[in-house]
């Protein structure tokens, strides 16, 4: 199934809108097209070596998870069936397919919306210095891995470079107000506890995840991607066993390879051995495959 890896989109004679660290996105009017590469990132940087096919499998997956979590909020897709593309994107369809979408435009909020329902990553970090996690104060005794009472609501904010800055949610309330932040809180905790309930019936756990919302005509909207192995964490349940790291379908083996090496977190990123994209891609297909239940 594999073709030549997509790092870099370009459509002639269609305005970009902008690129980032994985997706590409045009301007088609009202409308935009996104279109998920096959770069990866790690550390808030793009590593120069792509994973094949990666952008088909979030593409696929997120579609999967806007559609399972559509009666919960609303979301920006508007097709990704390439027949009801624009005629003049018609010559693009080959690379379209399967790795893009057509959204509607939404207006940004500039927070992006953590809900962790395990202690991992930055999180077990900070508990261990702290014993909360964003203000939260969490019971005392918990291991790295361990499940939390209930799911937490953690915000950082956005940054259009450099690092992400997680932030109480106080202060997101200064931001943003407080009847944005409550449908913030609101609809992350409910898409999350929604989706833990089917990925655990796959035998999967959904650690911790983030999303974006924009708005469109006064409504708040689900946008970007949501619920991929970019963008969560994911562990195999027969595997896990809280006290230390876990097995993961998601990046973090990227991650744990980029550390291996030593590398300082500054850009430019180095580029990934042939075992690691291989492992990284048969990761990401895992995940999707178990999540959705189709082949790629």
């Amino acid at each position: 199934m594999t073709n030549n890896p997509v790092i870099q989109v370009s459509l002639p004679g269609i305005k970009l809108f902008k690129r980032g660290k994985v997706r590409d996105v045009f301007d088609l009017g009202d409308k935009l097209l996104i279109v998920a590469t096959d770069r990866i990132s790690a550390f808030d940087s793009v590593i120069p070596t792509p994973i094949p096919d990666k952008g088909k499998i979030l593409n696929m997956l997120s579609l999967f998870w806007f559609d399972h979590t559509k009666k919960i909020i609303d979301n920006h897709i508007i097709t990704a069936d390439v027949k009801k593309y624009p005629k003049e994107l018609g010559e693009y369809l080959d690379i379209l397919e399967g790795r893009s979408v057509i959204g509607r435009k939404a207006n940004l909020i500039e927070i992006e919306c953590v809900v962790r329902g395990y202690l991992s990553g930055s999180a077990w970090v900070e508990y261990q210095e702290k014993g909360s996690v964003s203000g939260i104060k969490l019971p005392t005794g918990l291991k790295e891995s361990s499940r939390l009472p209930e799911p937490i609501f953690t915000p950082s904010t956005k940054a259009s470079t450099g690092h992400d800055v997680n932030i109480t949610e106080a202060e997101m309330r200064k931001t943003v107000g407080d009847k944005v932040a409550d449908i913030l809180k609101t609809k992350t905790l409910e898409v999350y506890k929604a989706a833990c309930k089917h990925a655990e019936s796959k035998g999967i756990i959904i650690a911790d995840t983030k999303f974006e919302f924009g708005e469109v005509d006064g409504k708040i909207i689900l946008i970007d991607e949501i619920l991929t192995p970019d963008s969560s964490r994911f562990w195999p349940m027969d595997s896990y066993k809280e006290g230390g790291p876990q097995k993961s379908y998601d990046k973090q083996f990227v991650r744990d390879y980029l550390i291996s090496i030593k590398w300082d977190k500054n850009p430019p990123a180095p580029p990934l051995t042939e075992e690691v994209v291989r492992k990284t891609r048969e990761k990401y297909l895992e995940a999707y495959q178990k999540l959705t239940g189709k082949t790629l």
